[in-house]
């Protein structure tokens, strides 16, 4: 499929999903509207590129969203109207078909059988799931050199003076120009965890988290022990069902944005090692003696050789 095909895919996915955060209820003919092209063809285009209809499609996507909806506390009356129904036997005969059981009983996964691997993803979202892969143990040794090398560089700032951590020591640097300026030890620091709140955020399907001011070095801490968790989690789950070339379809951004999942994994580590990196130059600005950050002595540490020499 070529990349023009895809992105008129996508827009195909954004119209049978339209006015789903109302629960407005829509026929084929109005999402063909809305895509500028008749009910036959829609229909023809969605069930080439998807291999499902469109009203199924949508169906099968509301009743995900409702049983992820219920699960988190929603009541059935709210849910069923969420998903478009008028009422909530017709909602309930409906779930209990696609489920196996009635909405009062709490689903152990939102997601149903797909053709396509299309389904719902928390809050307002699309995710697109790919063939299984072959894990790759390699991938737990990255994670897990730059969450232990983050935690070794926040214990040895936790030791120094403020006014070292908050001195411009590289003025008007900017790792991510969306990210803000890194100037100091501290914003460094402070941005290496933000990054990860912000996707395993998005992956895990919830808000964006508000960012404030940089903390204190004990509070970045804090917050890396938390994120560190669940980022080990979101990466082991994509792992574990070979979801690397997934891609999430958020509907939040403006206009709905994609990311291959394989490739916000890779993005968080190339710019959490150059991040580390930057600190450790930093702090050899400040005269602190500081390790290389190597990842052969890490994982050497880590299985308690001697290294040779």
């Amino acid at each position: 499929m070529s990349e023009h095909e895809r992105d008129r895919l996508r827009e195909l996915l954004d119209v049978v999903l339209a006015g789903a955060d109302n629960g407005e209820p829509r026929t084929l003919a109005q999402m063909a509207g809305d895509a500028y092209t008749s009910p036959y063809h829609f229909n023809r285009l969605l069930s080439r590129g998807a291999g499902e209809p469109p009203v199924a499609m949508r169906r099968r996507v509301m009743l995900e969203r409702a049983a992820w909806q219920l699960k988190h506390g929603r009541t059935v009356t709210d849910a069923a109207w969420a998903a478009g129904y008028e009422s909530v036997e017709g909602f309930s005969r409906a779930y209990a078909k696609a489920f196996g059981h009635p909405p009062s009983t709490a689903a152990a996964s939102h997601w149903l059988p797909a053709p396509n691997g299309i389904h719902f993803h928390p809050p307002e979202s699309l995710w697109v799931d790919s063939q299984e892969r072959v894990l790759s143990p390699l991938t737990e040794q990255l994670v897990m050199h730059d969450l232990d090398d983050t935690k070794a560089l926040l214990d040895q700032a936790a030791g120094l003076p403020e006014e070292v951590l908050t001195e411009v020591r590289l003025p008007g640097h900017e790792v991510l120009t969306w990210d803000g300026p890194e100037e100091s030890i501290l914003q460094v620091l402070a941005a290496t965890v933000w990054s990860k709140e912000c996707w395993v955020a998005s992956i895990e399907g919830l808000s964006m988290p508000v960012r404030g001011t940089p903390g204190t070095i004990a509070e970045l801490a804090r917050r890396h022990d938390a994120v560190a968790e669940r980022w080990l989690a979101v990466v082991h789950d994509i792992e574990r069902r070979g979801a690397w070339e997934d891609r999430l379809i958020d509907a939040l951004c403006e206009p709905p944005e994609s990311f291959q999942i394989g490739s916000v994994v890779a993005h968080v580590l190339t710019y959490a090692a150059h991040r580390r990196l930057l600190v450790r130059a930093m702090l050899r600005m400040a005269g602190v003696e500081v390790d290389q950050g190597d990842p052969i002595e890490w994982l050497r540490a880590r299985r308690g050789e001697v290294p040779s020499v």
